[in-house]
């Protein structure tokens, strides 16, 4: 027994990241050949139609032991969530996240449940365990999504600030509404209590726990030669136990205390002076880990569906699936996300990507167990049914077509295209995406491309020269590309090649001989010679040291943007009534106008499509950016 249950063990973790590559070689969420797997593994799948072949995975493949398996691989993948969930994406979107996560989430579950009820003829506490638990999105389904489709910062907080606190707030709700079947009934100021108690636990026990980690790796010596391991050791187990001691005091306050804790711990440099030690270690172990115990949770769980539940919601249950994805959900974001901070496709692409995860997935499992033990079989299975058929239906439609549906919408930033992976072309990309850019690299040489991507970036395995493979890299939806290797025939090859067949708006090359200029500028290129670069940084530091030091931070405190007035508020203003309106420590320090530029006086007046240069604190210089070219 032992032997065949590590075989499905493994056999599970394998298939999971078989899904996962899978998944990055054909650029869509993962979530989609997790669920298909699990299927096939499952009872329903290859072993009901193929003689002589049983199932891998089963209802009794881990007995009782599945909801705990779940539960704390639930608390990993929330916690992980949680911990990358910074304060500077919140401000990107501030007024429309908290809606979301409160008038948005209120839309949810009350058109959810009152759909139910009516579709499903569904008593109305049944109804709303299928409502609080169709509220959450959740980041196991948003965060796959968000991997192969690069939108915008402020698009990408919502949805993940989203999933983060609806993930919390379903769960307990659910609960409530569940314990509430269990005795029959309960008042309003019951469920409140039930609701506040569970949320309170959860936040102070995350609290306790994220300020013990903070000070044990802040002020304990870890061990000299192991410090990072026992520094990522030290944040998984805090995460479980946090889950494990709020679960122990409230059942469900667990989701509640990993979310506060991966919150509190992601932030420590913005909340406290310092943040934690070996961040980064921290950020890939978790990642790591959350990879596979995604793949055991969604494959084992979809493994767990009957096709005949399903099919016995009838058209009622296709009703709940087109009226949750087709009317309240994008009901609910346009509410939410009223005004001028998201563009009208933003708002419609956040309204037709919402998919369900883990959270539904797993607490209706759990609870149709107990439903069917109190005798309430046909609750039971219209719970797992309704939710199971929502998440399917939402994870393959909208998981699968979100890139598509992102390119016709227009909301992911066009590409910047940099040839070359090396030294310079990787430091280049750094900032790009700092910044928010949307960045390819070019690259073919094997040990580049390993390096890039170890670094984190988005890496095209190709010949630059070659137009096909340009075009592969996304050439033709750029709007800038970088010819950066260090051979000036390959860089001028390349210009000429994007130059006559993708016209973007801007071709930019690294010139590595003085005298080659002038063959880069008579195509028209933009360049910038290493050479003259270097005797230029080496002569600032000599006559401007001061200057010299503070551009050589950009991008970590101070920075310098240039960004074109488009803000109808802002054309016919003047620097001096601008001033004092600007975010924190920026300024207006230069101003282009008919390919002139200009220190502006106080009283020049801002004129449309006119280009500004800001200078400043980086998040401030940030926030102007936006004010001034609102997207």
């Amino acid at each position: 027994m032992a032997s065949s249950l590590i075989a499905v063990v493994a056999a599970i973790i394998a298939v999971g990241v078989g899904a996962q590559l899978l998944a990055d070689r054909f650029q869509v969420p993962s979530i989609i050949f997790l669920v298909a797997a699990g299927i096939l593994l499952g009872p329903e799948g290859i072993g009901a139609y193929v003689p002589g072949v049983s199932p891998l995975l089963t209802p009794s493949s881990f007995g009782n032991a599945l909801p705990s398996i779940v539960g704390l691989s639930v608390a990993i993948i929330v916690f992980e969530g949680a911990f990358h969930l910074q304060a500077s994406k919140l401000r990107e979107a501030p007024a429309e996240t908290i809606r979301l996560v409160t008038l948005g989430a209120v839309i949810a579950f009350v058109g959810t449940t009152v759909v139910v009820h009516f579709a499903l003829g569904t008593p109305w506490l049944v109804a709303a365990l299928i409502g609080a638990l169709l509220v959450a999105t959740g980041p196991t389904v948003i965060t796959p999504i968000l991997s192969v489709v690069p939108v915008r910062n402020r698009v990408a907080a919502a949805l993940e600030t989203e999933g983060i606190v609806n993930d919390v707030t379903a769960a307990i709700v659910a609960v409530v509404v569940f314990e509430a079947i269990l005795a029959g009934g309960a008042t309003t100021a019951e469920f409140v209590v039930l609701f506040a108690e569970r949320l309170g636990v959860g936040i102070l026990v995350g609290s306790l726990v994220a300020g013990v980690v903070y000070y044990l790796l802040r002020y304990v010596d870890l061990s000299p030669g192991n410090a990072p391991r026992n520094a990522r050791l030290l944040v998984l187990a805090g995460a479980l136990v946090a889950y494990g001691a709020a679960d122990l005091l409230k059942t469900e306050a667990g989701v509640a205390a990993v979310a506060t804790a991966g919150i509190l711990l992601g932030n420590a440099g913005v909340l406290l002076s310092d943040g934690i030690p070996y961040e980064e270690e921290i950020t890939n172990f978790k990642g790591d880990v959350t990879l596979v115990v995604l793949s055991f949770v969604f494959i084992n769980l979809a493994a767990l569906l009957d096709f005949d539940v399903l099919f016995e919601l009838g058209v009622g249950g296709l009703l709940v699936v087109v009226a949750v994805a087709l009317v309240i959900r994008p009901l609910l974001v346009v509410v939410s996300a009223r005004g001028d901070r998201f563009t009208r496709g933003e708002t419609l692409f956040m309204s037709f990507v919402g998919p369900r995860g883990i959270i539904p997935a797993s607490v209706a499992t759990l609870f149709a167990v107990e439903l069917a033990d109190a005798g309430l079989q046909s609750a039971a299975d219209t719970l797992v049914g309704t939710v199971f058929l929502v998440i399917l239906a939402t994870v393959v439609f909208e998981g699968g077509l979100a890139r598509q549906i992102a390119e016709k919408l227009d909301v992911i930033p066009m590409r910047v295209i940099i040839v070359g992976g090396g030294t310079v072309g990787r430091a280049l990309a750094d900032r790009l995406e700092d910044r928010g850019e949307n960045v390819v690299l070019v690259e073919q040489d094997d040990e580049q491309v390993q390096v890039a991507r170890n670094q984190g970036h988005t890496v095209h395995i190709g010949d630059g020269t070659d137009m096909d493979e340009l075009r592969a890299a996304g050439a033709a939806n750029a709007r800038t590309v970088i010819a950066a290797t260090g051979d000036d025939d390959a860089n001028l090859l390349i210009s000429q090649l994007v130059a006559s067949r993708f016209g973007p708006e801007q071709i930019l090359a690294r010139v590595n001989d003085p005298s080659n200029v002038d063959a880069f500028e008579e195509l028209g290129v933009q360049v910038v010679s290493s050479t003259l670069a270097t005797a230029q940084e080496l002569d600032n530091y000599i006559e401007r040291p001061a200057m010299a030091r503070w551009m050589n931070e950009l991008g970590q405190v101070g920075d310098v943007q240039e960004v074109e007035v488009t803000n109808e508020e802002m054309i016919g203003t003047s620097v001096r009534e601008l001033g004092p309106e600007m975010p924190g420590n920026s300024l207006i320090a230069l101003v282009a106008r008919d390919g002139e530029t200009m220190v502006p006086e106080a009283d020049v007046t801002l004129e449309a499509g006119d280009r500004v240069t800001i200078i400043g604190d980086r998040e401030d210089v940030r926030q102007s950016m936006e004010d001034f070219h609102p997207n």
